[in-house]
């Protein structure tokens, strides 16, 4: 029996991008994997804390101990080793390890400037080099892929990321004063996420509220970014504009719930993730038209031509109201993004560890 190791170390941050991607890993192998009618046999590398977490029917590693990190051959040996996104300090050691490599984005290529951008180059260029198969999680990193990086002929697969069905059931309402009706947005405060733009625009509706969540990037330097959000709020005296932080997963349902519409002004996404989870309450969706998001908003999704704040506003009333009147439409929306919710996803993976 095959010894696959999934990397969930990404778990470190459950409210990150990555870290919501690995939760969904690990709950889908607790609710399907099974040792006795299993191809293969399932080792999980997590934080000590999440240990445990998705049943007795996996293995697991701690992802904590920075000595496997800096010293990889402390590592069992694997026959196939799932790197489930690009940026993890973890890699398989032995030559016979099979490496599946998981692509996201390349928002480095924007994001950094000289040697930095460089180093990081080479770095993503060496894990290719090492991998055996590469996926992309859309269409438009493996463009971006093939456009900057030497694949060195190996296959690159497209499997869309997985999106978790939310049950409404859960929903919680944060412990705050939510004002009706209001705006909502998720993402971590950095600059490519592009809220500032958000400011503008809700000064021009001062009857709704805009609420956006999402955790501060740690680094002071990186933070700068979130900390210029605070300062416009409060300079500009924007009253209609909340962030909310971090929150938990049942309040995040009850926002996406209770919200008129989902404002999504991102400048670079390998995916989209929210996207998707917005369209499963059947709510509008406003959104930038950059990289991922044309492919993955699709047909169902309103996309600004530029961030002018008057025309950001003139999109929104010009679709709001129609939205909800044309049934048809929010029916067909919520179909759409359960397609992402089947667990195709996770079995073309599992047709990867089996025959790589």
């Amino acid at each position: 029996m095959r010894k696959v190791l999934v990397d969930l170390s990404a778990l470190k941050n459950v409210y990150s991008g990555f870290g919501q991607v690995a939760l969904t890993y690990g709950r889908y192998f607790q609710n399907n994997y099974r040792k006795e009618s299993a191809h293969y046999s399932l080792t999980l590398l997590v934080p000590d804390d999440m240990i445990g977490k998705f049943g007795n029917e996996v293995n697991y590693l701690s992802s904590s101990n920075r000595l496997k990190r800096r010293f990889p051959f402390l590592f069992p040996k694997f026959d196939v080793w799932h790197s489930t996104h690009q940026l993890s300090k973890f890699r398989p050691f032995y030559s016979g390890t099979k490496q599946i490599l998981t692509f996201h984005d390349l928002n480095y290529l924007y994001e950094r400037k000289g040697f930095s951008r460089y180093r990081k180059h080479r770095q993503l260029q060496g894990k290719i080099n090492r991998a055996d198969q590469l996926v992309c999680i859309s269409h438009f990193t493996k463009e971006e892929i093939e456009r900057n990086l030497n694949l060195n002929r190996k296959k690159c697969n497209v499997i869309y990321n997985y999106v978790e069905p939310f049950d409404e059931c859960l929903a919680s309402k944060p412990s705050i004063d939510i004002k009706m009706p209001f705006f909502f947005s998720i993402g971590a405060l950095r600059k490519k996420k592009n809220f500032h733009v958000l400011l503008d625009l809700m000064k021009l509706y001062p009857e709704k509220h805009l609420y956006i969540a999402g955790t501060e990037v740690r680094n002071k330097k990186k933070n700068a970014y979130a900390l210029m959000i605070k300062e416009r709020i409060k300079n500009e005296r924007i009253t209609n504009v909340t962030l909310l932080g971090g929150i938990l997963h049942e309040e995040k349902i009850w926002m996406y719930k209770n919200c008129e519409a989902f404002l999504f002004p991102s400048l670079f996404e390998g995916f989209g993730l929210p996207v998707i989870e917005a369209m499963q309450f059947g709510k509008p969706v406003f959104s930038s038209a950059e990289t991922s998001l044309k492919e993955i908003g699709g047909q169902f999704a309103y996309f600004w031509d530029d961030f002018e704040p008057y025309h950001m506003k003139s999109l929104i009333d010009a679709n709001l109201e129609r939205f909800y009147n044309e049934r048809e439409r929010v029916w067909k929306e919520k179909q759409y993004a359960e397609s992402f919710s089947t667990n195709t996803h996770f079995e073309e993976y599992e047709k990867l560890y089996e025959h790589v």
